[in-house]
């Protein structure tokens, strides 16, 4: 194993289990997540960036094209971890764009609050080993840790990004990057230090350090890959050297063909423009060499990646623990379109003029680069925009599962609807656990999702009927899904700054707006928004964030 570490490399030696041990029956649990993958990166998606760990992986599960998250990281993590709506966990906002109209809601603390239980803290109790290595986003004070919260061992960065690399350079000046293992502050990194690789020897190490007491494992591999800035070794960067030359334009409607091909979009549905985003054709030589750069890089990142997850892989494997795991792989949201002069303390070039961005040198130390909005509509095709809008491209998220101890499902394919609150109560049924009424005391709320365990056993097709729905609000874009029926509310530019709606079958990518047509279903879908937001603690702010983000991304 590489150099981990230092505080990690303190750890008791221990053996295999003898013979005689009986191993628990409860099975681990292994959450995979990505952050910022586009919806059509991985080749099981469609997707012609190398990554046969996913595809082989896709073969021995089940794969979902119809699964929804929330629109940017740290809501979608909070959900994950809790069952519950992103504002009933204090997660309404994303803590490092805070205003004063939200300060004192319990929806919007920007921190994971205390009238939500995490998987952790539940699966602990019921004896499992909990681990965690990656990014947290959900709280940075002491009370708010992974190791308040129920993870055992913690390699965690706080923050929501920042390099990849040793340098700890954060994504605009007013962030920092805050290393901590099990809570305890990390000042300086080795300096071989790569987010993706020293990720995955802290969790590797976890199982390894404690696989000998036959307890089971919950592992929360909460990886920073692809988020930008983009890095990634110059080795996986070379494979991909000229693969994107011909553009996002190109690619935008070569993932659309792969996915027909799949049978995840209808043949009729056509490859769109998207507004804002210029003509691959219209640039000139010089940033088409530049851009096409920083899509290897974010390639180079996703392979790394999926080369990683083998790593975790092939040790279950090896130690025999990989049979009696569920594995799930998913993104928190779509592709990431922003571009980093909009982080807040960018906007004047000064913090971003002192990297080296030069063609031979993007990708790698010193360098900060994104994948931009053309690439990540390119991800996102056929689906509208990308990370941070309540649109498909935003919300729709790549997932698989793979069943501990069973053939279901290998292989199939499953379009009914799934939201990431659906797989906390999955979790917790096939652990035989229970979510609490109360903990320590305080009354929680409960979940809102269901367990998937129907399906994924495939004695059912689906577990959300077509009278059910679901809500959808991140600063001030809102969206409510019921069925093929989709109503969603974008400001200016990216909308009317009135609620649209959509028949997502036919038009994923939402093109037509179909109100004329249907005053009634629109109406009956923004009461059912309205019934969302009064039972998930969800503050109509209109007009502040509206003003807020089309001054921040108008610049795509």
């Amino acid at each position: 194993m590489r150099k981990i570490l230092p505080l990690l490399l303190i750890a008791a030696a221990c053996g295999k289990p003898s013979p005689e041990e009986t191993p628990s029956p409860k099975p681990n649990i292994l959450i995979l997540v990505a952050d910022d993958l586009g919806f059509s990166d991985i080749g099981p998606f469609g997707g012609n960036i190398h990554t046969p760990v996913l595809q082989q992986l896709s073969q021995e599960g089940m794969l979902f094209s119809n699964f929804y998250v929330l629109p940017t990281c740290s809501p979608s993590r909070s959900a994950l971890l809790t069952g519950n709506d992103n504002h009933v966990t204090g997660i309404g906002v994303m803590s490092e764009v805070r205003y004063a109209a939200l300060e004192g809601l319990p929806g919007y603390t920007g921190h994971l609050n205390n009238q939500v239980v995490t998987l952790p803290e539940i699966l602990k109790e019921s004896g499992y080993h909990t681990y965690m290595a990656g990014k947290w986003h959900l709280g940075d004070e002491d009370d708010q840790l992974p190791s308040a919260r129920g993870f055992e061992e913690s390699f965690t960065l706080l923050q929501g990004g920042g390099s990849h690399y040793a340098d700890q350079n954060p994504l605009s000046p007013p962030q920092v990057m805050d290393y901590r293992v099990n809570g305890v502050k990390i000042e300086m990194l080795p300096a071989d230090f790569y987010s993706t690789r020293n990720y995955t020897d802290s969790l590797i190490h976890y199982i390894d350090k404690h696989k000998g007491d036959g307890k089971p494992f919950f592992m929360y591999a909460s990886y920073t890959a692809p988020h930008d800035p983009l890095h990634a070794p110059q080795e996986y960067i070379e494979k991909y050297r000229g693969k994107f030359d011909s553009g996002w334009d190109s690619l935008r409607i070569d993932r659309l063909n792969n996915l027909k091909e799949l049978g995840i979009i209808p043949q009729e549905v056509n490859s769109f423009a998207p507004s804002g985003i210029p003509a691959w054709s219209s640039l000139k030589p010089e940033q088409q060499a530049e851009l096409a750069k920083d899509m290897e890089v974010y390639a180079a990142m996703v392979e790394y990646l999926d080369m990683s997850i083998g790593r975790i892989l092939d040790y279950l494997k090896k130690e025999g623990m990989y049979d009696n795991t569920l594995i799930v792989f998913l993104s928190d949201n779509g592709a990431n379109g922003v571009i980093a002069t909009t982080y807040p303390g960018n906007g004047d070039g000064v913090y971003l003029g002192g990297f080296d961005n030069s063609l031979e040198n993007r990708g790698l130390p010193n360098s900060f680069i994104e994948m931009g909005p053309g690439w990540a509509q390119a991800s996102s095709s056929p689906f509208r925009l990308f990370k941070s809008f309540a649109s498909e491209g935003g919300i729709r998220a790549p997932l698989i599962v793979k069943m501990p101890n069973t053939e279901s499902g290998k292989g199939l394919w499953n379009k009914s609807f799934y939201h990431v609150t659906d797989l906390m109560p999955t979790f917790l049924e096939l652990a035989e656990a229970s979510y609490p009424s109360e903990f320590k005391g305080k009354a929680v709320r409960q979940p809102i999702g269901k367990s998937m365990l129907p399906v994924l056993s495939g004695k059912a097709q689906e577990i959300h009927s077509s009278e059910e729905g679901m809500g959808w609000e991140l600063f001030e874009r809102k969206a409510f899904i019921q069925g093929k029926w989709k109503v969603l509310r974008l400001p200016p530019p990216f909308g009317p700054g009135e609620w649209q709606l959509f028949d997502l079958e036919s038009d994923p990518g939402e093109t037509t707006d179909l109100s004329s047509q249907f005053p009634e279903i629109k109406e009956k879908l923004i009461q059912s928004w309205q019934d969302y937001a009064r039972k998930n603690d969800v503050f109509d702010h209109k007009g502040h964030y509206d003003s807020l983000f089309s001054r921040s991304l108008e610049s795509h």
